[in-house]
């Protein structure tokens, strides 16, 4: 049956249903953002719980294996607390050839298990697009940018907010392509491919392989506090989630930045000279002294909202020359450039230019 052919009271009864699934999907929203405020040890507390729980289940009832996928300071902070907390012999996975030299410095020295990519960053580029925007933009670029029978439906809710059966034939703003991207890559077509394509090939796939060979499911260090989908899914799903087609956990999901860099100085973990240290500001709050989030050398997620120097400027400065072959050879500069983020005047220049100019007469 077509959505045409729908009587106005079945769309009435989706349309209720689907009501019912979102008031239930807010109350869980409105519990996770209370735990969210909690105290820092309870929530400590409730992540030793939820882990140790996701362990016993996975361990006891599915007879399977549990490992930790290592990235970052995050991913890494919840590898040594789950060794202290739950199991002290429990296996680290990552491919680490995608991270900074100090991060796989660090792997290296806890005894991580590295794996490789897929497919190479030049090749996901080549294949599928830039990761550009947020994952959630680059999906729904790429879906644009492919067109197919099978997202159709899909299609049409990115371009006029009308969600069809699928969202209770109701209008959402959220799967409404923002005005500023629509400009951009829907009123006027961009010269180059954009998708989120590049994590999964990268860093998921060749870890989901390694866990379907060693019969193992993953703890992720994901924080619903860091936004985009993470925020979204997190509440709904919970720290645990064990379903037919998905085992994880993720015992940080209502911890905050604050939370996890406290964590950090708590077990003395070992921060990548990349992150700088771990300080206090006037305010009383932890940051790190140098990168607050990385991710992969060429990854462009988030790069529009920030200032700089952003981590393309940090990649010039610490390699000129894989910086030259991202934004030259393989094209990150038109990118950029398309989207309004400055990249190829040095950003100290415009700090030079910018003092001489406050303090003339």
């Amino acid at each position: 049956m077509t959505s045409k052919a729908i009587s106005d009271a079945e769309k009435a009864r989706i349309r209720d249903e689907k009501e019912r699934e979102y008031a239930e999907t807010k109350k869980k929203q409105e519990a996770f953002r209370e735990m969210q405020k909690w105290p820092y040890i309870m929530k400590l507390q409730h992540a030793e719980m939820r882990a140790s729980q996701f362990y016993r289940t996975i361990t006891g009832e599915y007879l399977s294996n549990v490992h930790v996928s290592v990235g970052g300071l995050d991913s890494i902070t919840l590898y040594l607390f789950l060794k202290k907390y739950v199991y002290a012999d429990i296996k680290g996975v990552s491919v680490s050839a995608l991270e900074d030299k100090s991060i796989q410095r660090v792997h290296k020295e806890l005894g991580i298990i590295s794996v490789k990519p897929e497919k190479s960053k030049v090749e996901v580029i080549r294949e599928y697009g830039y990761p550009v925007i947020s994952k959630d933009i680059a999906g729904k670029m790429d879906m644009l940018q492919n067109p197919t029978e099978r997202n159709a439906t899909v299609r049409h809710a990115i371009l006029t907010g009308e969600t069809g059966e699928l969202g209770g034939y109701r209008y959402s703003e959220r799967m409404r392509m923002p005005q500023k991207w629509r400009e951009l890559f829907i009123e006027q077509e961009a010269p180059f491919k954009v998708s989120a394509k590049c994590c999964y090939y990268l860093k998921e796939k060749p870890c989901d392989i390694w866990a379907k060979q060693h019969i193992s499911y993953p703890y992720l260090g994901l924080m619903a506090s860091e936004g985009g989908r993470r925020s979204r899914l997190l509440p709904i799903n919970g720290c645990n989630m064990i379903t037919k087609s998905t085992k994880r956990s993720c015992p940080f999901a209502i911890f905050t930045r604050q939370d996890l860099l406290q964590l950090a100085l708590d077990l003395q973990v070992p921060v990548p000279e990349i992150y700088g240290e771990i300080r206090r500001d006037l305010d009383g709050n932890l940051y790190t002294t140098k990168a607050q989030r990385t991710g992969c050398s060429m990854c462009g997620f988030g790069i529009h909202m920030d200032k700089r120097p952003h981590h393309f400027d940090l990649l010039r400065e610490e390699n000129p020359k894989e910086w030259r072959f991202w934004m030259y050879d393989q094209g990150w500069g038109r990118v950029l450039t398309y989207i309004g983020v400055g990249w190829e005047e040095p950003y100290y220049r415009q700090v030079e230019i910018r003092e001489v100019m406050e303090a003339a007469p």
